[in-house]
């Protein structure tokens, strides 16, 4: 019997939520270490636009990797939502910036810059559960799917996930497909 979008993003939930944070800390350290990994092997992309993690939603800490992506002298994008489109705005990070957790406890950096989507060339999208195929889903509201459309199809989309792939979930002519994803284990290509 397969899930629906909503059963999976309920049985992801509470796999995230059955983690300890020792466990978040470990998997997200292992993960960083794939991303260094992916990177060094993809000197050309230093464009790299990045989610920071909602505290309440036990993501990965992608922290690590913005530390490498800027010593190597890449430049880090991120986004926040325009409350008055519900759209994602691209920001680019000042070196060294702090962050403060929104109304929604989403991290936005202290100081930045908006900038445009043209210079990105790899997003590290956030998600709840992928498939062996690339499909993922996200939390539900939208925000990426709509982001991801707006950026130049040679753009790489690469998950973060501390599990393994779904063999399939439900999917829409919409969706845009990841081109990897990367766990703790693995670097998955689709």
């Amino acid at each position: 019997m397969s899930l629906d979008k909503h059963q999976l993003r309920t049985f992801y939930k509470e796999l995230r939520a059955a983690l300890t944070n020792e466990e978040i800390e470990q998997k997200s350290l292992q993960i960083s270490n794939n991303v260094i990994d992916f990177l060094k092997e993809r000197k050309g992309l230093n464009h790299i636009h990045l989610f920071f993690p909602i505290p309440k939603q036990l993501e990965v800490n992608t922290y690590p990797i913005k530390e490498y992506i800027q010593e190597r002298g890449g430049t880090v994008y991120t986004s926040k939502v325009d409350p008055g489109s519900l759209k994602l705005q691209t920001l680019l990070l000042k070196s060294g910036t702090n962050f403060q957790l929104d109304s929604w406890g989403i991290p936005i950096p202290e100081e930045y810059e908006f900038a445009s989507n043209e210079m990105i060339q790899l997003v590290f999208v956030p998600l709840l559960v992928y498939d062996q195929k690339g499909n993922r889903i996200g939390f539900g509201k939208g925000y990426y799917d709509v982001f991801l459309a707006s950026l130049y199809p040679s753009v790489i989309k690469v998950g973060l996930s501390f599990f393994s792939p779904e063999l399939s979930i439900p999917s829409e002519l919409h969706d845009i497909p990841l081109d990897y994803c990367i766990t703790p284990e693995n670097i998955i290509t689709f």
